[in-house]
């Protein structure tokens, strides 16, 4: 298994946009992706404008798939327009653990 951890700054005034954008980007990558295994979005308790998200793909292959769905095209406009430039740290990773639920 892949994670990708994104962490990214939104643009003051673009919050309720870049919720949208990032709601359709996660649930098209979940349903409409077979590699795509968990798509998590977190918001920040402290600050409103900062998001971490947080994805599980089966393999590298699944990744790059992801990265070429349609609907990622559209999620870089977004980005584009609603994050804080240089803001956004990307971290690929091989899943070591996992624990769920008590």
């Amino acid at each position: 298994m892949i994670s990708l951890t994104v962490s990214l700054q939104v643009i003051p005034g673009h919050l309720g946009d870049f919720v949208e954008a990032i709601r359709t980007n996660a649930e098209r990558s979940y349903h409409d992706e077979p590699g795509c295994r968990y798509f998590d979005v977190s918001q920040d308790e402290a600050d409103d404008h900062h998001f971490t998200l947080y994805e599980l793909y089966t393999d590298e292959a699944a990744v790059e798939a992801h990265r070429s769905a349609p609907h990622f095209k559209v999620w870089r406009e977004a980005v584009a327009e609603h994050v804080v430039p240089g803001s956004q740290i990307n971290t690929l990773a091989s899943r070591l653990f996992h624990f769920e639920g008590k």
